[in-house]
């Protein structure tokens, strides 16, 4: 049974009580001014109210903020299931803000009205005092507000609550914790979802810390041209005086060069702005490719198992650029709105302080539209992103397969898998353009209503003599401007909720941290070439509850060579892969020289162990970087030693005949080659190393008989003092092996020599037995088409070296 505590309510609720009884004190004494009670009306003019001089609406506002406060309060007490009632008062947090902007503004409408009325001075004064405690009261209660929001309502068992203790900011007694549990994590899931946006913001500025000499150079330049531009509007109005009102020509020539030199200052500085700022988000893009690039290198094989390669190239290139854009952008023009928008407030409040309160009214509302359009945007971002990472996945997939999909003429299929994926994308667009519209559209509506008010008030105070012509023209002109710096701060909001959406799925790869660490720090002097698998059992990540070894074990001393054959899907390149450290067991050891593998330090131990697969990857680089990949030192390889080791991997004869011979590209994956050669090649790369541990997984299928020849006698001859363990469906070549270890469904059914293995009469003789019958078969048809399954010198070069066999002949008659 979960089990609920109660702990710290008292202290919240305390404040939530005091503050709400200040706030019932101090409405109600400025209310009767602090005298008599039964004045009541006289002091509020309800009956002759005047909204210009009434403190009655002032009083219904608190009232009803008292009365929301208080029953937020007797709620949280009183109900049945607090969970609830914290839920509301975090689901009203924001309409709550809202309505609390909504008072302020009507107070400061209030209060430039009040200055028109004709009042007497004690009367004004105490209006005043009422109108800055409404606005005062109103944040105090929003801070109230955000406290009760804070509480958290948990209800679990005994082990959870020890483990979560201190993530608790305050518990509350839930009367049924088990009917709660969804609520309670729907509210954590959106505390936790905003607290990752808020995060997300900062850690994108945080990356720009190296940039910071630069972003102080570009700031000064920026400082200089933002307050060019601010003198602009004011001058113009110097210019419309001297022109229309003063008559003066000399204030007008001079108000003209001080305009010209400004601009062309401003000019300057505008461009080397712009220019380092683009600067810095080149440098941004680099810096948090590479923080990517590296966490991804770094993960274990298993996550690229569950994670697709269009995935990860489209947060790599998609989401990478849209972050530093918008970086770039922002950083770009929210700093130059900050100097800008000061400096016009300033300049606007020396022209005129009334019309500057009444422009400012706007800047909630704004606020307002913007908070709502960045929610949206920031979920139709993360949508289109992922949308887009999943068309880029299927273009990824295809052009790496194009052969695939040309051999099985899948093209029109392909096509419309990917025109399917960019039709979603489209729809996400339409939504993103409506959406962006009606966000235009308030704000245009939103500037020309304070563009007709601030001429309305304008035109009167003119007229009543307050402000001149000429200075009611820069206003407008500072209002204007000050409108366009607000209209970019909304989109720099949104632009960074954008990025904040682009930018979670990239955070989330740079933090992850590899299941598997390759932190050995283990470098013997000498590794003997030792392998032992003890009690290993395996289970991959993907597919935890299919068992794919269970209490494997063997062992191979140093300089055999051992062979692992069974069915396909028995185990046996499970065990390279655990071998090579690329997955853990989860039961049992993979010892070298009697050392676990994960506690080798990781460079040395895939120095000291090569692996060539059956279906090996060249990069498109020339033939000598592909065998010399990896080496530190690399490109100082002596030619020699790598034309050595593709003798013995027979590669250096048609490496040779090629035209640009070691320095010919292999092309993108190794497609200028072909499956033999790559594999000879990929044969040279792993000798190259000099290990201790040979790897050869399926690593002659590609050969033909010759080739397959030479390359086993590099293994069983040149290869003496080396540790080589191969997976081989041919029985060419494995029964020179020093002993052949079967693995059928995860388990090691047998050990031993080919002669004893052949003489049990088991698994491996029935497999011996059905790669004669097949070979019998093939040897004596006489249609050549049926021979072309197969290389006919594959067939001959098996089947004489399997009839040499005075074991497999005498299998083959019974």
């Amino acid at each position: 049974m979960a089990s609920c505590c109660c702990r710290g309510l008292a202290k919240p609720l305390f404040f939530c009580i005091l503050g709400a009884l200040v706030d019932a004190l101090l409405s109600g004494v400025l209310l009767v001014r602090g005298k008599d009670f039964s004045r009541f009306n006289q002091h509020s003019q309800v009956e002759e109210f005047k909204f210009c001089s009434s403190v009655f609406d002032l009083w219904v506002v608190s009232l009803a903020r008292l009365c929301t406060l208080l029953g937020a309060i007797l709620g949280l007490l009183f109900a049945k299931r607090k969970v609830d009632a914290v839920s509301r008062i975090i689901f009203l947090k924001k309409p709550w803000l809202y309505c609390s902007i909504g008072v302020v503004v009507f107070v400061v409408i209030k209060f430039l009205l009040s200055t028109e009325c004709t009042l007497d001075k004690n009367s004004k004064l105490w209006l005043w005092c009422f109108m800055g405690w409404t606005v005062g009261s109103t944040i105090m209660a929003n801070g109230l507000w955000y406290l009760l929001s804070k509480i958290k309502v948990m209800g679990m068992s005994t082990e959870q609550e020890t483990g979560s203790i201190q993530e608790r900011e305050t518990l509350l007694d839930v009367n049924d914790c088990n009917n709660s549990d969804d609520s309670i994590s729907n509210e954590e899931n959106h505390t936790k979802k905003e607290k990752e946006n808020i995060i997300s913001a900062w850690r994108l500025m945080s990356y720009c810390k190296p940039d910071i000499p630069y972003i102080s150079v570009a700031s000064l330049v920026l400082l200089l041209a933002a307050t060019g531009e601010i003198f602009i509007p004011y001058y113009t109005g110097q210019v419309i005086d001297g022109i229309a009102i003063e008559k003066d020509k000399a204030k007008f020539m001079n108000a003209i060069v001080i305009m010209t030199l400004i601009s062309l200052g401003t000019a300057i500085a505008a461009g080397l702005r712009g220019g380092l700022f683009t600067l810095i988000a080149a440098r941004f893009t680099r810096r948090i490719s590479n923080f990517l690039f590296g966490s991804i290198v770094k993960q274990e094989i298993g996550f690229f198992d569950s994670t697709k390669t269009g995935d990860i190239v489209s947060r790599l290139t998609s989401d990478t650029t849209k972050m530093s854009d918008q970086v770039g952008l922002n950083i770009n023009v929210f700093l130059r709105n900050c100097v800008q928008s000061i400096g016009t407030c300033v300049f606007m409040f020396t022209l005129s302080w009334k019309l500057t309160i009444v422009t400012l009214i706007g800047l909630p509302l704004v606020a307002f539209i913007s908070d709502i359009y960045g929610d949206y945007y920031k979920k139709l971002s993360t949508e289109v992103q992922e949308a887009t990472a999943k068309a880029n996945e299927i273009a990824a997939e295809v052009v790496s397969s194009m052969k695939t999909v040309r051999s099985f003429a899948n093209e029109d299929g392909e096509y419309n898998r990917y025109k399917n994926k960019q039709d979603a994308i489209y729809r996400l667009r339409i939504k993103e353009s409506f959406l962006y519209g009606g966000y235009r559209w308030c704000t245009e509506i939103l500037g020309l209503t304070l563009d007709v008010v601030v001429l309305l008030y304008g035109g009167h105070l003119v007229l009543e003599g307050e402000l001149s012509g000429g200075y009611l023209v820069s206003f407008i002109l500072y209002q204007l401007q000050l409108s366009f710096y607000i209209d970019e701060i909304g989109e720099i909001y949104t632009g960074l909720m954008e990025a904040v959406g682009a930018s979670q799925k990239v955070f989330e790869l740079i933090d992850r941290k590899p299941k598997i660490e390759n932190n050995g720090v283990i470098t013997p002097n000498e590794v003997l070439g030792e392998v032992k698998f003890q009690n290993v059992s395996f289970a991959y990540p993907t597919r935890p509850d299919i068992s794919v070894l269970d209490n494997v074990s063997f062992s191979v001393t140093p300089g055999e060579v051992i062979a692992l054959v069974g069915p396909s899907g028995g185990g046996k390149s499970t065990c390279i892969s655990l071998l090579q450290h690329f997955y853990e067991p989860t039961a049992g050891e993979v010892l070298i020289d009697s050392i676990p593998v994960k506690n080798f330090e990781h460079k040395y131990l895939h120095n000291k162990v090569a692996l060539v697969g059956q279906e090996p990857v060249l990069y498109a680089r020339s033939v000598k970087e592909n065998i010399v990949y990896g080496l530190e030192n690399g490109g100082e390889i002596d030619q020699s030693l790598v034309e050595n080791v593709s003798r013995l991997a027979n590669a250096h004869s048609f490496i040779s005949d090629m035209p640009e011979g070691y320095n010919t590209e292999t092309g993108e994956k190794g497609l200028q080659l072909s499956g033999g050669q790559k594999q000879r090649v990929a044969i040279a790369r792993a000798l190259v190393r000099n290990p201790r541990i040979l790897l050869l997984d399926e690593a002659t299928s590609a050969l033909d008989a010759e080739s397959e020849h030479l390359v086993q006698d590099a293994i069983y001859k040149n290869l003496t003092s080396h540790t080589v363990l191969i997976i081989a469906h041919r029985l060419s070549t494995i029964e020179k092996a020093d002993k052949i270890v079967v693995i059928d469904q995860g388990r090691v059914i047998a050990q031993g020599k080919h002669r004893e293995l052949v003489e049990q009469n088991g698994l491996y003789a029935k497999l011996v037995r059905r790669q004669m019958l097949g070979l019998e078969k093939r040897n004596s048809s006489t249609d050549n088409t049926h021979l072309g399954l197969r290389d006919q010198s594959d067939s001959d070069s098996d089947s004489s070296q399997l009839s040499s066999s005075p074991h497999i002949s005498a299998l083959s008659k019974k």
